[in-house]
């Protein structure tokens, strides 16, 4: 109907529509309540997600009017809680529609507020809206926006936003004890409105608290444990542990309580807590890889190579999720704890990665069939295209391929299948040939170089030589094991030409400056292919003196001493090269010096240095002098009878 004026009058909401709106989202509710532990609840989420937001659009299809505004807030909020079930993954940017319906009441009320964030707007609407019809339907969507903000990790809105909801209802009660944490304790202060029985809503408001709370605690024990605050990490992560969650969050807090207890030197308390993590959903598996790396941590072998068999097998049978026995809700807190540092704790790992560090562990053990058995089976796996399945990167417990083919080398160099390892060796050969250039320049500086090359051309530049660099160090190593094999095979001829390849290839590597220091960025890899060449040289050396070639073999060891200066065994070997030259008073007098000089440093050379990497290990103890006691002895006998002729 038009007015006298024929001015089109405002249309209003009449008591009829608002009681079929009110009948649609009862019914809707209802449907969800009936569906929702059904097979069907995915497919009803959608369309229950879609019918609310139709409903949405009916009602603001008209002006802003205080009549409607409680229906309306109460359809938008379960319209939010059925956007988030339906998508089913982690919250992510804005909740779509809280700021229009925020305008919205501001306009009913004769106020604007287009020009302020959505923050700065919940502080006008909740100051200033004194409507009491409007206050419960308020709060529960100023719940139902902590959560968005809380997934963001906006812990100061949300702290900020819990205050302002808190005072509204009683404006000297918001307040934090001494020791409280002040995010749960502004949380907690909430007040939860009553729910009345003409506007269902499809999660209550008393949950969401709930559900806010735990995540709240789980999100900053999260981020204390990232900052290395660990009992504060410790004491927030409980808190979430006995807060309103599924089996499968509570498993994944143990399971952080279980690395946060590791982390503060108290194994056996992670022990129990990742172990309760298993209890409460046995297929958390990152909780079995990290009670394997408790077990390593203190030295029970058996226990962590049983963890990751049984982790391995678990893997390898892939089972469906578990159910969880808690009622299904549209807001989970898993929907708002997604961290890096949640997502480094939970990685999943493949089953070659944990087969893998089956072979390790029992290399580094020394048992040596069980590392053979884990390391064929792993490269098994590699010829089925196991590089496109397993991310090998910095967070991968896998090292680069060519060293896994050394490892495995090694291994069966120890379990003496020495042909077998020699076959190993010469694909890592055959592989890494192409890829390094003839001659490979490092250079030594004093400071920052000069250098007009741009940063990024600089970086790429020193990531190739790197590269470089690593594939020379596998393909001498190759040499290098092939050279300890035909050694054990007792052809020290062909020892000799592979020891002499690997020198050969080390040769490539050219050092220019001024000598003081080497590029730090290089200095690890330059570290590993002196090691290369100091076993080489006394590789060849013990092979020299197999074929009675002692002169070749005193080079080789007098090289090793200018490479590692003092060292026992190259030490011990020189002194049996004079001695076999028949030049006993300079073995005699090599030996005093060398004697002396271990005494004096009394096995503080021993372990210096960063570690070596695990194929290098095997060559390192081979390199060990075996005839010590004997040698000492032929000295000291001719000592004695030098002292008898002298007086």
């Amino acid at each position: 109907r038009r007015s006298d004026a024929g001015t089109e009058p405002e249309p209003k909401p009449e008591r009829g529509c608002l009681q079929a709106w009110a009948a649609h989202s009862q019914a809707l509710v209802g449907r969800w309540t009936t569906a929702r532990c059904g097979g069907e609840a995915r497919q009803v989420r959608r369309q229950q997600r879609d019918e609310f937001r139709e409903l949405l659009l009916s009602i603001r299809g008209l002006p802003a009017a205080l009549p409607a505004l409680p229906l309306e807030l109460t359809v938008l909020y379960n319209a939010l809680l059925f956007t988030v079930g339906a998508s089913d993954s982690a919250i992510k940017g804005e909740a779509e529609g809280i700021r229009q319906g925020l305008l919205r009441v501001l306009e009913a009320c004769g106020a604007c507020g287009q020009d302020l964030g959505t923050e700065e707007l919940w502080g006008k609407v909740l100051q200033e809206v004194t409507v009491e019809e409007l206050q419960a339907p308020l709060h529960r969507l100023g719940a139902l926006q902590a959560a968005w903000w809380l997934a963001a990790s906006r812990l100061g809105s949300v702290a900020a936003l819990f205050h302002l909801l808190s005072t509204a209802e009683d404006p000297g009660g918001a307040h934090c004890s001494e020791g409280q944490n002040k995010l749960l304790s502004m949380i907690k202060a909430w007040q939860v409105p009553p729910e009345g029985a003409s506007l269902p809503l499809v999660q209550s408001a008393k949950d969401l608290k709930e559900i806010l709370c735990t995540a709240a605690a789980f999100l900053q024990g999260l981020q204390e444990l990232e900052a290395g605050n660990f009992p504060t990490a410790f004491s927030l992560l409980q808190e979430a542990a006995g807060g309103f969650c599924s089996k499968k969050i509570l498993a994944q807090i143990y399971t952080c309580l279980g690395c946060c207890a590791q982390q503060m030197g108290k194994p056996q308390t992670a022990l129990q807590h990742l172990k309760w993590a298993l209890q409460v959903d046995f297929q958390c598996l990152p909780a079995l890889f990290h009670v394997a790396a408790v077990y390593h941590e203190l030295g029970e072998t058996d226990a962590e190579l049983q963890a990751l068999t049984l982790l391995y097998e678990a893997l390898g049978k892939n089972p469906p999720s578990a159910a969880s026995s808690s009622p299904y809700f549209l807001m989970r807190t898993e929907l708002l704890v997604h961290t890096p540092v949640l997502t480094s704790l939970l990685r999943h790992h493949h089953p070659s990665e944990v087969k893998y560090l089956l072979a390790q562990r029992c290399l580094q053990d020394g048992r040596v069939a069980d590392a053979v058995e884990h390391y064929l089976d792993f490269l098994s796996l590699l010829r089925e295209g196991l590089q496109e399945q397993v991310p090998l990167d910095g967070n991968s417990a896998v090292p680069r391929i060519p060293e896994v083919f050394l490892e495995a080398a090694s291994a069966l160099e120890q379990a003496g299948r020495h042909q077998d390892a020699i076959t190993v060796c010469e694909e890592v050969i055959s592989r890494t040939t192409d890829l390094i250039p003839r001659v490979l320049q490092v250079e030594e500086r004093l400071e920052q170089p000069e250098c007009s090359l741009p940063g990024a051309e600089l970086a790429g530049e020193l990531s190739q030589k790197k590269e470089s660099l690593c594939c020379l160090a596998w393909r001498a190593a190759g040499y290098l094991h092939q050279g300890w094999a035909w050694a054990k095979l007792g052809e020290s001829k062909e020892a000799v030409t592979q020891f002499s390849r690997c020198l050969s290839d080390l040769l490539r590597v050219q050092l220019h400056g001024s000598g003081v220091r080497q590029t730090e960025n290089l200095q690890p890899e330059v570290e590993v292919l002196q090691k290369i060449r100091w076993l080489a040289l006394i590789g060849r050396g013990t092979q020299f003196l197999e074929l009675g070639r002692h002169k070749q073999a005193l080079l080789d060891f007098q090289y090793s001493l200018q490479l590692s200066p003092g060292d026992p065994a190259a030490a011990s070997y020189l002194v049996q090269a004079l001695w076999k030259l028949n030049r006993k008073q300079e073995a005699a007098a090599q030996w005093q010096k060398f004697s002396q000089s271990c005494r004096g440093e009394d096995g503080q050379q021993q372990g210096q240095g960063r570690p070596l990497p695990l194929y290098l290990v095997s060559c390192l103890e081979q390199a060990v002098f075996p005839h010590s006691e004997p040698l000492a002895r032929s000295i000291q006998d001719y000592l004695r009878a030098a002292a008898q002729d002298t007086s």
